[in-house]
């Protein structure tokens, strides 16, 4: 069990640490810019998305082309749309239940329970991750040698 949490932490940790980063910003951006408490969670949600799957698509993408380079082989449109199927898989459904409800919804309510906006948001991405994480990582596991074979 270690070498798989060793990968996943390896894959996913740089990611959730950027996500974390433009997470806080935005949904800190948008609450002083707009006074407005769902603004804030959505600018928070997306901004998160967007530096999340930004940094791992470009990670697949880099060690894909790389693995193709060793092989003497180009890295092609069709090898991206591989690429982009293979996070399809992995993230498709964690991400819809993530991002249209559970992570939205939490970063509203929290910082209104707590009191504290930094510290709901805060909370709301952690709970919004175990979540999010449980059915990815299957995901990952069930299509890892089926769907990222690129060469």
């Amino acid at each position: 069990m270690k070498p798989k949490i060793k990968e996943w932490l390896k894959r996913y940790l740089p990611a959730e640490a950027l996500s974390l980063l433009a997470t806080l910003v935005a949904a800190w951006l948008a609450w002083h810019g707009t006074g407005s408490r769902v603004t804030a969670a959505l600018a928070g949600t997306w901004s998160g998305n967007v530096a999340y799957f930004g940094y791992i698509l470009a990670s697949d993408v880099y060690r894909t082309h790389q693995q193709g380079f060793a092989l003497g082989k180009p890295y092609t449109t069709n090898t991206l749309l591989k690429n982009v199927r293979a996070l399809a898989v992995e993230f498709g459904m964690a991400e819809l239940a993530d991002s249209f409800l559970i992570r939205p919804a939490l970063m509203y309510y929290l910082p209104l329970w707590l009191g504290s906006f930094s510290g709901g948001i805060l909370l709301a991405k952690a709970l919004a991750d175990v979540t999010f994480y449980v059915p990815a990582i299957i995901s990952y596991e069930l299509s890892k040698n089926r769907l990222r074979k690129f060469h």
